[in-house]
């Protein structure tokens, strides 16, 4: 028998995968897929050894015919509500409440879901003007299955609670819409650097970060902690930042470090910093 979805013959879902020569552990009900461990039928009433039953014929679904690792339930939507990794490069949200995400991150959805251009206001508006700290967000709302991804990046979920996060708006994918943002200045980024402005979230909530490959997380207690300002990611808002120029003379006849300017954390917190400068900072004069 090839393979294919037949109804599971442990009555523990309405469908159930067979891939040709056993059935998997991958079953389907009312259309949402996921994974339920293999267990033996009961055995008949006269007593006997489990038998598994042999797959039934084949139901009337499109992908009669076809099979192969894409189809197989591998790679089938995650389930629950809220945020969850569909993989390392993919978000997938089970929409009940309301949330807020990038502009344009959306790659796929089901169900009856509603998409709205959400203001940040006149001076969220003024301040990514200024600064260059952009984060154009839409609303999304109603019922169903979101998919986000941005730039094949790798997606981070965090969860905060009466805590503060400080993003670079270009590494934000989406928050709850009970979390406040707003863009701050950087502590101790004076005009002699240019300047350093980031997203802060703040209150209860989860947020999607998105980095350019795996990140490193440091402990900022641990050891002064320094980050390249092309390569920081986030941080905990709680930390005392300062940024540190090694500018020096050598660096006007081309032999600088090319490293001239470092975020410094200080206190209690998590740094994260992805293995990437590809990225320049907002900055502004």
């Amino acid at each position: 028998m090839d393979a294919g979805w037949f109804p599971d013959p442990t009555g523990r879902a309405e469908l159930r995968w067979w891939d040709g020569a056993t059935w998997t552990e991958h079953v389907s009900t009312g259309g949402q897929v996921s994974k339920t461990p293999l267990t033996a039928a009961e055995p008949p009433a006269q007593g006997g050894p489990p038998q598994q039953a042999a797959p039934p014929q084949q139901a009337d679904r499109g992908d009669a015919g076809i099979s192969g690792e894409l189809i197989d339930g591998s790679h089938a939507e995650v389930n629950g509500l809220g945020p969850t990794r569909q993989n390392h490069k993919m978000l997938r949200v089970g929409l009940g409440e309301p949330f807020l995400a990038r502009q344009g991150s959306m790659v796929a959805y089901q169900g009856d879901v509603d998409f709205a251009y959400q203001g940040g206001g006149v001076g969220r508006f003024l301040k990514s003007a200024v600064t260059g700290e952009g984060l154009a967000l839409m609303r999304v709302s109603g019922r169903g299955d979101v998919f986000l991804a941005h730039e094949e990046s790798e997606v981070h979920i965090l969860r905060l609670e009466e805590s503060g996060i400080s993003i670079n708006g270009r590494n934000v994918l989406a928050f709850s819409e009970t979390l406040q943002w707003n863009i701050e200045r950087v502590q101790g980024a004076g005009i002699v650097t240019g300047g350093l402005f980031n997203t802060t979230l703040r209150g209860s909530g989860w947020v999607v970060v998105t980095t350019a490959g795996p990140p490193v997380v440091l402990n900022a207690a641990e050891a002064p902690t320094y980050a390249d300002t092309n390569a920081v990611v986030a941080w905990s808002a709680a930390l005392q930042t300062q940024l540190k120029t090694s500018f020096k003379a050598g660096a006007l006849i081309g032999r600088g470090s090319g490293e001239a300017v470092q975020v410094a954390f200080a206190g209690h917190g998590f740094v994260i910093v992805q293995p990437s400068e590809g990225v320049p900072v907002s900055t502004a004069s």
